[in-house]
């Protein structure tokens, strides 16, 4: 029975999509569920599986084709994988369950954005052998930007792993086999299998014949090698791995019985030494870069914070109930403060690019986020049009996603200018460093009760001091002067951010 695999149904946002990859070709056994094709549009990639037990049967739309909604993609045709071979199964049905079960697919890593260079494994959530189910992540994938997940493609065991925890891989890298259908238990046998050979010195079943001449060039035995080929055979590559492991392995050994004692430095003292993550040596090159190319200067203030607690005291509950448990803080103030600042001085929503000034006739502001692998900062889109309820809420999501290494790719790029609030962390003043390449970042600090003198009395006060640091090859100092006392006369009478005055 002939059926149409369809497209899928686009949101209305979206015009249009692009056939990315096809995991099956004309002819090939498909499982129902089975992911076949990839559709790749301007938001996300969206997958399509197959519809039944069957073949794939005619392609329609080949890789790189636009495709709209619900359009026809392939004809597939239901059980003809059942109908097309009766007699194998009859003569071989335990052959053909292992051979099903056998099926290998690639895992890759994602597919890395133009500003995304290469990646690092993180960490591996499972280990060859281990069984998986569909969608289940199996490993992280460290850029500079954010951490990406991989998941199984399918139920199976996990086969050969190519690239280990710290390696550094490229867009669509391989980065394991997969045994689709496979089980944990029935895996471990497979796995068993060339170890076995290896020890009763059957080399020709483990290796290929040039792995074999590298052996005994080389003077190891197939034991003494890891083999990263199918099934676990062993290939030149893993010998030659092996030939440049082997100087090294002497002195680990000899460092191998002190190793339950602690590190010790040059002068005798306990030092634990850990490689820099991909993210934390980024964020370190980029703030380098900054301070080496800006003109940096930072302008301070201060605001008195009282007229804003009064309103977050007495609608805070109301606010609350009214926005589905949003709570109100201090963010989404600065936030709309900072907007309307921007639109009056575009110079400060600029940014440089070579020798070029881009004034951006929109508000991207980003917001500084911790999170245990190093501070990102995802962006608010189009604050201007953004309630105080929207700029909570979401501020609120990329916490959230942050602390669980959820941020995307598309979170964290653009933004015309930054926030960071230190004063989270108890920090009374600071001199925040640029985010390239915007010219301009505000740091917001802790708020401190201090004597003001308020109409010729001493008044204790809620305060906290604002630091505006930005770059001089675009802003005057006259500009950012007063983009941040705009600010401050925003904050301390906020009817101003309603009236737009």
């Amino acid at each position: 029975m002939s059926i149409e695999i369809k497209a899928p149904t686009f949101p209305e946002s979206v015009a249009d999509g692009t056939v990315a990859t096809w995991y099956k070709q004309p002819g090939e056994a498909c499982a129902r569920d089975e992911h076949i094709v990839d559709i790749e549009t301007d938001k996300v990639v969206l997958e399509v599986v197959a519809p039944a037990d069957g073949v794939l049967k005619e392609v329609l739309k080949a890789e790189g084709d636009v495709v709209l909604s619900d359009e026809v993609l392939a004809v597939f045709e239901s059980g003809a994988a059942a109908s097309a071979a009766p007699a194998e199964k009859a003569a071989a049905p335990a052959a053909a369950a292992p051979a099903a079960a056998q099926e290998s697919v690639q895992i890759k890593a994602p597919t890395f954005p133009e500003s995304v260079a290469e990646g690092s494994v993180a960490a591996w959530h499972k280990q060859p052998g281990e069984a998986c189910t569909r969608d289940e992540h199996i490993v992280d994938i460290e850029t500079d930007k954010v951490v990406l997940e991989v998941v199984a493609p399918a139920d199976g065991v996990i086969g050969d792993i190519l690239k280990a925890e710290g390696d550094t891989v490229l867009s669509d890298e391989v980065l394991a086999n997969f045994l689709v259908g496979a089980s944990g238990a029935t895996a471990a046998p497979e796995a068993a299998a060339p170890a076995s050979a290896a020890e009763e010195g059957d080399e020709d079943g483990v290796a290929d014949p040039a792995a074999r001449k590298a052996l005994a060039e080389a003077g190891l035995t197939a034991a003494q090698v890891k083999g990263t080929g199918k099934g676990g055979r062993i290939t030149k590559e893993d010998v030659d791995t092996a030939v440049k492991a082997k100087p090294a392995a002497a002195p680990a050994a000899k460092a191998a019985a002190p190793a339950a004692m602690p590190a010790l430095g040059a002068d005798g003292r306990v030092e634990k030494r850990v490689p820099m993550t991909r993210l934390r040596a980024t964020i370190a090159k980029r703030l380098v870069e900054a301070q080496q190319t800006a003109a940096m200067l930072t302008t301070y203030n201060e605001v008195n914070m009282g007229s804003i607690m009064e309103i977050r005291k007495k609608y805070k509950d109301q606010f609350m109930k009214t926005h589905n448990g949003t709570k109100l803080g201090f963010m989404s103030f600065f936030v709309k403060a900072a907007t309307e600042a921007l639109k009056r001085f575009p110079a400060v929503n600029a940014s440089i690019d070579g020798n070029d000034m881009v004034y951006h006739g929109y508000q991207d502001i980003g917001v500084a986020v911790s999170t245990d692998r190093g501070l990102m900062v995802p962006v608010l889109r189009n604050t201007e049009a953004m309630g105080l309820a929207d700029i909570e809420s979401t501020i609120m999501d990329f916490a959230l996603r942050g602390r669980d290494g959820k941020l995307g790719m598309d979170d964290m790029q653009g933004g015309t200018f930054t926030i960071t609030n230190g004063g989270t962390f108890g920090s009374l003043m600071s001199t925040p460093i640029i985010n390239p390449p915007q010219t301009a970042i505000l740091g917001m600090h802790k708020i401190q009760e201090r004597p003001m003198a308020v109409n010729g009395q001493v008044v204790i006060q809620p305060m906290m001091y604002l630091a505006l640091s930005y770059d001089h090859r675009m802003i005057d100092g006259k500009e950012a002067v007063q983009f941040l006392v705009t600010i401050k006369d925003l904050l301390e009478d906020p009817a101003r951010l309603l009236l737009e005055i």
